[in-house]
């Protein structure tokens, strides 16, 4: 169960990302084959290894576990909008919420 979810979130997001295994493998530092035995449901990551996975993808662990519907480039567009709002003040806030909420609306 556990090891179908992985494999087959790990492969959604490095499709999207555009990227084999192979390179995804050496980029966190494995072997080459690591992402590739994961995705072929022979071994799962340790729970550092996820984490070197999140972060390649730029993602939380929650996210990884959540977001499976949620297509990468959404999931980073997210964690910029999170941290240029973090910036704004309370009534800027407010501007961009009611922005947000009369776009909701017109959908």
């Amino acid at each position: 169960m556990y090891e179908d979810f992985v494999a087959n979130r790990i492969m959604q997001l490095r499709q999207q990302k555009k990227v084999s295994a192979r390179e995804m493998s050496l980029a966190i530092g494995q072997n080459v084959n690591y992402i590739n035995r994961i995705e072929n449901k022979l071994s799962l990551p340790s729970l550092q290894g996820l984490f070197y996975i999140c972060e390649y993808f730029n993602i939380t662990p929650q996210e990884f576990f959540e977001g499976s519907g949620t297509p990468l480039p959404a999931i980073m567009l997210l964690h910029e909008a999170t941290h240029i709002l973090s910036t704004l003040n309370e009534e800027q806030l407010s501007l961009i919420i009611a922005v947000a909420k009369a776009m909701q609306n017109k959908k």
